[in-house]
């Protein structure tokens, strides 16, 4: 393998150019732009709204690549979820959207990795925290209600029924 080049970008999933910031950077290393952002496109199509973490390595001398995704914000998934153009001006008083608690869990899956959550219940909280700074109820409740619940024990069948892999 001869030397390798590692540029990453953030990229609307499904929807990324030719044009910056992914053809400038590639452009002189001589690869196949056009192949490049095809494979980002197929692997993010799922992430269509949002801005996606891609990692794309470069072997310099065969101009052969690999694309690596990234995982979105968990606010991306949020607004995703809810079906949301972006988060709340006023957390608390508007809120713009709600999620079941089996979306939450579904993000609480998606982003556990990245949230360092030693248990799905952790994470989940962290989940329903960013819901609340975004103005997002959960189950038609403000999302403090449900951490509350949460730690109450009220999710924990349907937690146990996610962690053993829904």
């Amino acid at each position: 393998m001869g030397t390798k080049k590692t540029l990453q970008f953030l990229v609307p999933g499904g929807k990324a150019t030719a044009g910056p910031p992914i053809g400038p950077a590639l452009g002189p290393l001589g690869v196949n732009v056009m192949a490049v952002v095809n494979k980002v496109n197929e692997l993010t199509k799922d992430f269509a709204g949002m801005q996606v973490p891609v990692k794309v390595t470069v072997d310099v001398d065969t101009k052969e690549f690999e694309v690596e995704v990234g995982v979105p914000t968990t606010s991306a998934l949020i607004i995703k979820e809810a079906k949301a153009q972006k988060g709340s001006g006023e957390p608390g008083r508007k809120y713009i959207g709600n999620l079941t608690m089996e979306q939450v869990i579904k993000i609480a899956l998606t982003k556990r990795e990245q949230l360092k959550s030693k248990t799905l219940k952790g994470a989940v909280k962290q989940v329903l925290g960013s819901c609340l700074s975004m103005g997002v109820t959960v189950e038609g409740k403000n999302p403090k209600e449900v951490i509350k619940e949460v730690n109450e024990g009220i999710y924990d069948e349907l937690l146990k029924k996610y962690e053993e892999g829904g």
